[in-house]
């Protein structure tokens, strides 16, 4: 990916970067030593002088990650330079562990990169449990990843769920504000409690009956929260099997009935707003 600006005062190169191209300080660093950085065609160091009319330009070129490339089912929701959305199934992980190196979200989404020649990492902005489906967007580079990380923390990015519940709420909408905490190890599990750190979520009843069709807006990014928030309000999640919505029709059902229907964020490059729908169909056993 290649950045590129027009100065209008005098500085320097390193101040342009930073100001301009908004580039962190740390991928300042690790470029320095690729010879990243052009001022009108020809090679600069970061202390090079500008002046107005200076045009700057920034290579940003990623190692190949350390998992293998693999040819997989792959839903492409968006694509451009800077980044791509994609539709995760339930049942697949979004990339690879200490103890499994393929099968993943991420090996597939490398061997398209293999495929269409693109030299791009893959920054996991949006992660999904297994058994979650919905959108998962990826940064195609550490100059990317790092805009949008900084847009997640301030709560710029906006994520959209969709959840069938065992029962449904008294009130059409509200909040659920309630801190959550890791279970003692060995578990990986969360449950609601005082001491746990703040977790709020909105919801929506889209539709009501036997199983309600939830609309839940996460405030916060807590481990499980949607799951454990809806668990402890006596709506558990239809099929999920560790926080009580396996038993009844859940229990044939293969995962958690639980997407990430939309999202939508300011665009790195162009501060456009843009949103990514995804075509994952919950399944209620109970709607013929």
């Amino acid at each position: 990916m290649i950045l590129r600006c027009m100065v209008n005062r005098k500085t320097k190169l390193l101040s342009a970067l930073r100001r301009e191209l908004r580039i962190s300080d740390g991928l300042v660093r690790r470029l320095k030593p690729l010879d990243a950085f052009r001022v009108n065609g020809l090679s600069a160091h970061t202390n090079h002088p500008l002046v107005p009319g200076d045009v700057v330009t920034v290579t940003i070129e990623e190692a190949p990650p350390d998992f293998p490339a693999e040819d997989g089912p792959l839903t492409i929701l968006y694509e451009d330079d800077c980044l791509i959305a994609v539709d995760k199934p339930s049942g697949v992980i979004v990339h690879p562990t200490f103890s499994r190196q393929t099968g993943t979200l991420a090996n597939y989404l490398l061997g398209h990169y293999r495929r269409t020649g693109q030299a791009c990492a893959v920054h996991v902005l949006t992660r999904l449990d297994r058994d979650t489906m919905g959108v998962v967007i990826f940064a195609k580079n550490a100059w990317s990843h790092w805009l949008l990380m900084e847009e997640m923390d301030a709560g710029r990015i906006e994520k959209v769920y969709e959840a069938l519940t065992l029962g449904g709420p008294k009130a059409d909408e509200g909040l659920i504000d309630l801190p959550i905490a890791k279970r003692p190890n060995p578990s990986l599990l969360r449950y609601v409690n005082r001491n746990g750190k703040p977790a709020q979520t909105r919801f929506r009843v889209l539709e009501r009956g036997t199983v309600c069709r939830l609309e839940l807006r996460p405030l916060t990014g807590r481990t499980h929260q949607l799951r454990v928030h809806c668990a402890h309000e006596g709506l558990p999640i239809l099929g999920d099997p560790q926080y009580g919505g396996a038993q009844d029709a859940g229990a044939g059902l293969d995962g958690q009935q639980l997407v990430a229907r939309r999202i939508t964020l300011n665009h790195p490059l162009t501060a456009q707003r843009i949103t990514v729908v995804s075509g994952m169909e919950l399944k209620n056993p109970y709607k013929q």
